[in-house]
């Protein structure tokens, strides 16, 4: 039996995150695998990890990649995996010194450290492992995550992260016991920083795969994809859909999420055309639909399997 003390959850909060659809997507898995064991697991999106994360605490995986394009967030997993001790230490560090402080000086703290970590991103070498670099770089992101408004992570077309000071109260700075966990749960883990067709050659049949890509936005106020600076457009959308057929031909077991454009315009059947060999269900959640964090609506997304998967 898991305790609660060992349970991984995500150390990022990110766009889009599976918590709410973690009920729907956990059925699907555990009735794939009554056992509880999956051999080879691939999420070429990790963003948060809620899925992952999850099923690192109450499954048993094997063998299991995951990727990103986003190098910080790459970074940080790397970071959390191999060097949890020293992120800890910068957090708590972090964490103390924003506590000590009033409102106003928490809002110059915060660009203080937004700025760094804009101008540092110029030069950073992402491919040189650098444990105290690596390690300080990681807790910046975390710091901006915890701080920043809404806990956002949003790039502008320069690469730069642009969200502004969240004003919150008393964040969870540095969240020791779950950095633990989860660098447990990361352990033997493959991290890949790229773009999703990068993790292709990591399939095998039987492959367990969960995507999670930016959504499809259904209306003006919902078309947030700039979580990296390259959009996630129509384009990248069918390519997606492309390399889903390609992993079906080869039997892995295909798992995606994204948005429900016909719950907007029934006429919109996008993701039904694309994946129309494909199973799709669709499940309701709440979603922000607004830059108001009170106006939260149910809205539908939709959950797209292989055909006849379970």
């Amino acid at each position: 039996m898991v305790e609660m003390k060992d349970i991984s959850k995500p150390f990022v909060k990110w766009v889009g995150g599976k918590t709410q659809l973690l009920p729907h997507l956990s059925k699907i898995i555990q009735s794939i695998y009554p056992t509880g064991d999956i051999d080879s697991y691939v999420e070429p999106f990790i963003g948060g990890g809620a899925l992952f994360f999850w099923l690192k605490s109450f499954m048993n995986i094997n063998l299991a990649v995951i990727a990103d394009i986003n190098e910080d967030l790459v970074l940080a997993y790397e970071v959390v995996q191999q060097y949890p001790s020293s992120l800890i230490n910068n957090l708590r560090q972090l964490e103390q010194n924003y506590q000590e402080l009033n409102s106003t000086e928490r809002e110059v703290m915060y660009y203080d450290i937004r700025r760094t970590f804009n101008i540092d991103k110029v030069d950073f070498n992402y491919s040189l492992k650098e444990p105290k670099k690596w390690s300080i770089r990681a807790a910046y992101l975390i710091f901006l995550n915890k701080t920043c408004f809404n806990g956002l992570f949003r790039q502008n077309s320069k690469g730069e992260f642009n969200v502004p000071f969240g004003k919150y109260k008393n964040p969870k700075i540095c969240d020791e016991q779950n950095i633990i966990n989860c660098s447990n749960a990361l352990k033997g883990v493959k991290i890949v920083c790229g773009d999703f067709e990068s993790t292709e050659k990591y399939m095998v049949e039987n492959s367990l795969i969960y995507l999670d890509p930016p959504y499809k936005p259904i209306s003006s106020t919902s078309s947030f994809t700039k979580y990296h600076k390259n959009d996630f457009n129509d384009a990248q959308q069918m390519r997606l859909a492309r390399y889903c057929h390609r992993i079906d031909l080869l039997g892995a077991k295909i798992i995606l999420s994204n948005s429900d454009p016909s719950s907007a315009d029934n006429h919109n059947n996008f993701f039904d055309e694309l994946y129309k060999n494909f199973d799709i269900d669709r499940v309701n959640v709440m979603r922000m639909v607004s830059a108001r964090a009170s106006s939260r609506s149910k809205v539908k997304e939709l959950i797209i399997k292989n055909a006849g998967l379970i």
